[in-house]
């Protein structure tokens, strides 16, 4: 069963926001971030709006919007698989889908994918390469490309991915985001276009570990379709003292400038939460990573889609990708003797690997090797693809759960580290990752940086997630300040009757409904750093401060210092930014 935390969590979200509201910023995002590679299906607005507002707002899951990956099948929408030839036009949801509309969630739309999920640079696409959400000069990391994207620059609460080779874990890294892997099986794959029929999980990207892993436990459970679904075995909880091992030096060489050091410093975080971290040598999971692509189980992806693009390869290089097509028609030539060979080695590989991480609690490496651009990926298409894969390849083929978090900036771009222990070690990650996740701040917004205001894209940028409208206490008063783009400031200033002069205005406050009642705003979550980066770049008069809220908590806040409301106009009297906006 989900979490009660976090499920009441994403409730509370839910709850605080109106579906109108909701699916109006999500288009209005949509339209700003102006990124029409992340989609290729996206439902008519009035549509998600209608589903919305017909939402129990008592679910788990009430209004929050998720994305789907375009291998995984919504009713009343087209599933490609990135392929144009291979379109077809699903009578029903997935399993997955279908259990997250039933918590209450609501799709947007399907979303851009390394075709037939088969790669892990999200360039793999006649639907366009998709861009990072952090330095658009780069790959998001595929092939849930469009999925993590989606999610990455606030369009979205969460999105949906699938998993074969790190695909549900390397766009997390390179988006700032959670990545859940969970247990194959845990998931039913009913409805998901295969890629290797046994090594496929459907994932969930979000920027929180709490909604993450909430969807993934509402999808959990076998389907009665799925012959390979499997019931949630959840080992014991963690032990007093968990033991995390990390690779040796030696095995992780090769990390891009700056991640070796990034690395270190997790490494350190878990130490410093009183955990014992030994290192071990992985270098039978290393090789059991190799088989996936370099061995006779290629010839699974072949036996999911070879067909069909051998039946349209004069498409190959329009509709068909051809490094996709080369991969996929490659495992035509396996033999059925070489397959159990690799089987063989396969099972030698896991024990060696289960023998060297006995006594452990999980393994951390980084979740990548490094963070191409677009122009490296279009140079070398192989060659840089396969170093991504080198602690993600093994997972599924040796029958593990995994779990992405973010880890901290390198040079302004996102790293991420990667736990990954035995099947059903799911919930023993997740207590892992939240004890290790990065401090967070709240803050206060009231103005320009609002959604749907020309400033909000800052806050995403810096991996601020929304998490509920709030309003102040009585004793602040809202100015409109002659700013570009028009903002305005908040002080406090200590109850003012109504009628009063409001100090600094020069001009009678005004009555109204939002006189003496508080400013509407919204508590936003950021990382440490990106709040610091973001405060680094504020300009003069703008200044943050503890500011107290109507239900008697405080939460650090956007104020202007009050010089600067010198002759401005007091808007106290319409509530908030919003609604002087509209009426002004």
């Amino acid at each position: 069963m989900a979490s009660t935390v976090a499920s009441a969590a994403a409730a509370t979200a839910a709850a605080t926001t109106s579906a109108a509201t909701r699916v109006r910023d999500a288009f209005a995002r949509i339209d700003a971030v102006d990124r029409p590679e992340v989609w290729i299906t996206l439902r008519d607005r009035a549509d998600v709006l209608a589903e919305a507002e017909a939402v129990d707002p008592t679910l788990p899951l009430a209004g929050l919007l998720f994305a789907v990956k375009d291998n995984i099948d919504v009713a009343g929408l087209p599933t490609t698989a990135a392929a144009r030839s291979y379109a077809h036009d699903p009578a029903t949801d997935a399993t997955a889908v279908a259990r997250l509309r039933a918590a209450g969630a609501v799709v947007v739309g399907k979303t851009n994918l390394d075709q037939f999920a088969t790669g892990l640079v999200g360039t793999r696409s006649p639907f366009g390469a998709v861009r990072n959400a952090w330095d658009p000069t780069r790959i998001s990391g595929g092939s849930s490309s469009g999925s993590a994207t989606a999610v990455a620059l606030g369009i979205v609460d969460f999105a949906l991915g699938t998993d074969t080779a790190g695909s549900g874990r390397v766009p997390a890294a390179l988006g700032n985001l959670v990545g859940v892997k969970p247990t194959k099986g845990l998931v039913p794959n009913t409805g998901v276009v295969p890629a290797c029929r046994s090594q496929d999980c459907v994932t969930v990207f979000a920027r929180s570990l709490d909604l993450a892993r909430t969807a993934a436990e509402l999808m959990a459970g076998p389907d009665g379709v799925d012959p390979l679904a499997r019931p949630d075995l959840a080992l014991a909880d963690l032990p007093a003292v968990p033991r995390i091992a990390v690779p040796l030096p030696s095995q992780l060489e090769g990390l891009a400038p700056g991640w070796a050091e990034a690395f270190a410093a997790a490494v350190d975080r878990f130490r410093a939460l009183g955990h014992q971290v030994v290192e071990v040598d992985i270098a039978p999971l290393l090789d059991a990573a190799s088989l996936l692509y370099d061995g006779a189980f290629v010839a699974e992806r072949y036996a999911a889609v070879g067909a069909h693009i051998e039946a349209h390869h004069d498409e190959v290089g329009a509709d068909l990708d051809p490094s996709v097509a080369a991969i996929v028609l490659g495992g035509a030539r396996p033999t059925a003797a070489e397959l159990f060979a690799d089987q063989e080695r396969l099972d030698a590989f896991g024990a060696a690997g289960r023998a060297a991480l006995e006594g452990t609690t999980a393994l951390l490496t980084p979740t990548t090797t490094w963070h191409p651009t677009l122009e490296q990926v279009a140079a070398d298409p192989i060659g840089a693809n396969s170093r991504m894969g080198r602690y993600t390849n093994f997972a599924n083929l040796l029958d593990m759960a995994s779990l992405a978090v973010p880890a901290g900036f390198v040079d302004g771009l996102p790293f991420g580290v990667m736990l990954t222990g035995p099947a059903f070690t799911d919930r023993r990650l997740a207590a892992l990752a939240a004890a290790f996740a990065a401090p967070t701040v709240d803050l206060l917004v009231v103005g320009a940086h609002l959604r749907g205001q020309p400033l909000n894209g800052q806050l995403v940028a810096s991996g601020g997630s929304f998490v509920r409208e709030a309003r102040t206490a009585s004793d602040y008063r809202l100015y409109a300040l002659d700013t570009v783009p028009p903002k305005p400031g908040l002080v406090r200033v200590g109850p003012v009757a109504s009628g009063a002069a409001a100090p600094g205005s020069g001009s009678d406050s005004g009555s109204g409904s939002g006189s003496g009642s508080g400013i509407v705003g919204e508590v936003w979550r950021l990382p440490a750093a990106g709040f610091g980066t973001f405060v680094a770049a504020l300009p003069a008069p703008m200044a943050i401060g503890t500011v107290s809220l109507d239900d008697g908590t405080e939460v650090t806040g956007f104020l202007v210092e009050p010089f600067a409301v010198q002759g401005a106009e007091d808007i106290t009297h319409h509530g908030g930014w919003r609604a002087y906006r509209e009426q002004s």
